[in-house]
């Protein structure tokens, strides 16, 4: 069976590819935009934009993955954003 022939449970089983864990950002009622667009950009280190982006995204959808990475990573920042007071959980 060539390459190009395997399944991709085949290629990752392979190749040791590990999909990240991430970061969910949930909506509430209490929490500004300011309040969530600064903490996004202090925890997770993202541009004001992407920030605003995922404020929005938030408000909209109800939820935003806002970071993406290896659990012992995210813990972390994910405890510093429910410290902040926002609702969010590693998935």
């Amino acid at each position: 069976m060539g390459r190009e022939e395997k399944s991709i449970e085949q290629l990752i089983m392979e190749e040791g590819i590990v999909f990240p864990n991430e970061i969910v950002l949930f909506n509430d009622e209490v929490n500004t935009f300011d309040h969530v667009i600064d903490t996004l950009i202090e925890v997770c280190e993202h541009t004001r934009l992407q920030a605003e982006q995922c404020a929005l995204i938030v408000h909209h959808n109800g939820k935003c993955t806002v970071k993406t990475g290896e659990y012992n990573e995210l813990e972390p920042k994910c405890g510093s954003l429910l410290n902040a007071g926002l609702s969010a959980e590693i998935v």
